[in-house]
């Protein structure tokens, strides 16, 4: 029987690693994990799509907020949650102030330490505020506005994957997809994710993408930190960069002035 095609098996890799949609698994190894890496805010785009659609359905039906925390939930439900777990498991171990071996072991316990209980309330928090003022715009900036904002979370995880950057374990999906990204996909990735951006705040064209540039701006030295600390990424890492860069683009999406 041939070998799967990279280019199918890496999004058929990307779509299981980032959501809970029904699509099985087929060839996996470190080529391929690197197409799904790069293919990681295509499929936030279509996660977001789907999010947004929520949104505003929900907004149609009930207050702003109750629509946002209704869209977070189903954010969280379509991911296993997984992301918001790899928030609480790094935020544990960066606050342990413990380097390698150890602040890995941290991560790998499965309860949530106080740090981590209060990253995931603000990311909550801010990303409902978020969206529940998203909802009361325009179906179309609503539309863009979470589609940029959740694949940027997942451009996030193209950008923590680049060449260069260790895995701090040796088996894991950190080990798997670390390494694996070049700087083509990574240029690709972020023209589209600044260009999915560009509708997002009716009236300024430049809002949306200042947010995808600025939210990555800050996820880059925190990637650095968090590497440096570690000794490289985990699958928990990624996990919290989605939701960092998510959160932060959301953020710069409802600013005014």
């Amino acid at each position: 029987m041939p070998a799967e095609p990279r280019l199918l098996a890496g999004a058929r890799l990307a779509v299981t690693t980032f959501t809970t949609l029904p699509v099985r698994a087929g060839r996996i190894d470190r080529p391929v994990a690197g197409t799904a890496m790069a293919l990681a805010p295509l499929v936030g785009a279509l996660l977001g799509a789907l999010l947004a659609g929520v949104l505003l359905v929900a907004g149609a039906l009930a207050p702003p907020l109750v629509a946002a925390g209704v869209t977070v939930g189903v954010g969280a439900l379509l991911t296993r949650g997984l992301h918001l777990d790899g928030l609480a498991d790094t935020v544990d171990a960066l606050g342990s102030y413990r380097r390698g071996t150890a602040a890995l072991e941290i991560m790998k316990k499965p309860d949530v330490g106080p740090f981590g209980v209060v990253a995931l309330v603000v990311v909550l928090l801010v990303q409902a505020a978020a969206l529940a003022d998203l909802a009361g715009r325009s179906w179309p900036a609503a539309l863009a506005a979470v589609v940029a904002a959740t694949a940027a979370g997942r451009f996030g995880v193209t950008v923590a994957c680049r060449r260069g950057v260790p895995a701090a374990r040796p088996d894991g999906l950190g080990a798997l997809v670390a390494g694996t990204v070049g700087p083509v996909a990574l240029a690709a990735g972020a023209v589209a994710v600044v260009l999915l951006a560009v509708p997002a705040v009716p009236g300024r064209p430049w809002q949306g993408p200042l947010a995808v540039v600025a939210a990555i701006a800050v996820a880059l030295p925190l990637l650095t930190h968090v590497v440096r600390r570690l000794g490289g990424i985990t699958g928990d890492v990624l996990g919290a960069t989605v939701e960092v860069v998510t959160t932060l683009v959301y953020l710069g999406l409802v600013l005014s002035g």
